[in-house]
Parts: C-alpha cells; structure tokens; sequence
C-alpha cells in the first residue's frame, strides 16, 4: 500500500472553493459553508461526497448516480454548533463514544453521545492506492479527555476509490488509559426515502429478528394512527418493507434487526428505487453486533437510516447497560470497525439482491 498524506488547517479554507488535490480523476476541494463550518469536497468518475473535516468528521452530504443520496431537513448546511439537534441533516455521523442513543431521565450524556460534532484538530487528506485501487480520503484524529473518566482518540478514515460509488469508513477507537474503557457506538446512515423503494437485506423478517420500538422518546410528537402502526409493525414487521405513500412513519418508526452474514463476515442492506438502482450498506457483526433501522417521512423532513450498524440500541446509556450492551476496551488497547455504503447501479443491485437471498435462504433451512 502506498499513501501521500496532506494535513489540513482551518485557514486552508474559504467561501471560496479551492482544489487542493486533483490525480487520475480524483479531486479534494476546500470551502466554507456560509455559517462558516470548513468543509472537503471529494469527487471522482461516479459522484461526490463532502465532509466536514473539523466538525465530528461527519459525511454531510454524498451524491453518485446523478441522485443526491441523503436525508432532507431543515437544515441546508451544518451549524457550527456541538449540539445535536440544532446541525442535524448529515449523511452519516458517528455516534458514541462514552455514550450512545436517546438519554432518560437517568443519563447525563448528549443524544448519541460526544462524536457526532467533535472538535476535530487533526484532519487530513488521504491520496494512494491498496487492494482496492486508487483512492482519495479523508482521515483525522479526535482526542476526548476528561478528568478521572475519559481518556481515548478517535481515528475514522473514508475512502472513495477512483471508479466506486461507495464509500469505505473505518474508525478505531484507541483507550489511553490504563483501566478498562465502557463505549458505546452507532453509524447514523441517512438516506431518503422513496415511494415504492423496496427494502431487501440479510435478516430474517420476524418479529423475533426485526423488532419495532414501541416506547416513544421525549423529543417525539406521534401524530394520528401512530401507535396503531407500531403496534401492526410489532406482528408483522415485514409491512413496512415498501414505501407506499400510505405509510405512517411520521414521526419516525425505529426497528432493532438481528443481521446475517455471508460467508466472508459481511452483512447487506439495500434501498432499492423503482429504477432498479440502490442505496447500499454492509458492515461485519463480528465488529458491531446490532444494527438499527430509523424511518422518518413528514412534510419537512425525509431519512431512511435502513442499516446503521452499532453496539447497542439507541434507548441511552442507562438502559443499554441494563441490557448488558455496553462494551469494554481493555487499557490501552485499540478497538476497530468498516462499514462500506453508498450507491449500487441496477445491475450491482440485482447482483446483491441474489447474494441476500441465498444468505436468507440458508438460515431458513
């Protein structure tokens, strides 16, 4: 493997957009949203992705297949903020680490935890070349520390190969201290919703595999016929596998699904559009166990989060330790993880649909 790293500062970046790197079709640019959260433009053959490479090195937004792969809200650009509900529409955000999921009234950590806005210090731009081909990325360093509690970095890397329209993130996570670590993860994945897109992915659809949350969280407002559709969901959670325009997922509907893999240790899941064409996501169960499903379709906001692989549940730290979900990193150890989404063509689509409904077929029996 062979990589040329370039370190970014803030002052790289402007209203202006600038092209920082540009090789073999693959290109990084710099600018500034108008709020002025710095961010980096990475384009090759297929499409783009922009990043914000100080701000919890979250994907903001991703286009390829002439589409623009992620949710809709209220917000067109990001906030310069660290809470979370006043900068949320990004593609995907890490979430965790000390903490993860939706407080109670018994947690004091931030919904999903203090990765999604980290102040970034060191960020980077990635160009070279592996098993996979030619690549450009970005990669940084989060450094949380707090007295007599925390000590650990956080390292993720994406990588968007020269003819791929999908995107490779890594993250490791590094315990500094020298006593045990409990953390918390999970990849908010956010993709938009279409009517009559089908979801097709490697999990039995039972209600023992694909479980609705029934309990409503103090930020949700259900509207009419909510509860009855959870309820319906409960026993029949294969009902919301197409997105018929008479489906109630408004505020938003939340399964917890036990994933399959295939023979390398990889689990699938698609979005898959009328046209043939898919969003995609896979991840390894061995690396993050649980996988949640977030559904939101209202008249302002539209997020399909149909695979975000975690260690828990998003019922906050206080229940997720109840459950025995939380997780430990010995001192000084280093945990690390891949999840691999984006956009497949209609001819890679039908291709994964095949390798799903073999993995399916084989736990059937």
């Amino acid at each position: 493997m062979k990589e040329a790293i370039f370190h970014l500062i803030p002052e790289q970046f402007s209203p202006i957009e600038r092209n920082m790197v540009e090789a073999d079709g693959l290109s990084a640019c710099t600018f500034q949203f108008e709020s002025g959260v710095c961010a980096l433009r990475l384009k090759n053959e297929q499409g783009e992705v922009v990043i914000l490479p100080f701000q919890g090195q979250q994907i903001w937004s991703a286009e390829f297949g002439g589409r623009p792969l992620g949710m809709t809200s209220f917000f067109k650009e990001p906030q310069p903020t660290r809470v979370y509900l006043e900068t949320y529409g990004g593609f995907l955000l890490h979430c965790g680490a000390t903490a993860m999921g939706v407080p109670s009234a018994q947690d004091s950590h931030p919904l999903h935890g203090e990765l999604p806005n980290a102040p970034y210090r060191k960020a980077w731009v990635i160009l070279g070349e592996d098993e996979g081909g030619e690549y450009i990325g970005l990669g940084g360093q989060y450094h949380h520390i707090v007295a007599f509690n925390h000590n650990y970095t956080a390292e993720p890397v994406v990588k968007l190969y020269r003819k791929s329209s999908l995107l490779h993130i890594a993250l490791t996570i590094h315990n500094l201290k020298r006593s045990p670590m409990e953390w918390m993860y999970l990849a908010h994945i956010n993709f938009r919703p279409v009517d009559d897109g089908r979801m097709v992915y490697s999990a039995l659809p039972t209600p023992e595999h694909v479980r609705v949350r029934l309990s409503i969280p103090s930020h949700i407002r259900p509207g009419p016929g909510y509860v009855d559709f959870l309820q319906e969901l409960k026993e029949h959670p294969e009902r919301h596998h197409v997105f018929t325009p008479d489906k109630v997922f408004d505020p938003e509907v939340v399964f917890a699904i036990d994933y399959l893999a295939d023979e390398q240790g990889w689990a699938h899941s698609m979005h898959v559009h009328p046209d043939g064409s898919a969003d995609y996501v896979r991840f390894r169960p061995a690396q993050l166990d649980k996988c949640i499903r977030w559904i939101v379709r209202t008249a302002d906001q539209q997020a399909l989060g149909f695979a975000m692989p975690s260690t828990a549940e998003p019922e906050g730290y206080t229940a997720e330790k109840a459950k025995g979900n939380i997780k430990l990193i010995p001192g000084g150890v280093k945990v690390a993880f891949e999840i691999v989404t984006g956009y497949v063509n209609p001819t890679e689509a039908r291709e994964f649909e095949v390798k799903i409904e073999k993995i399916v077929a084989s736990a059937r029996g």
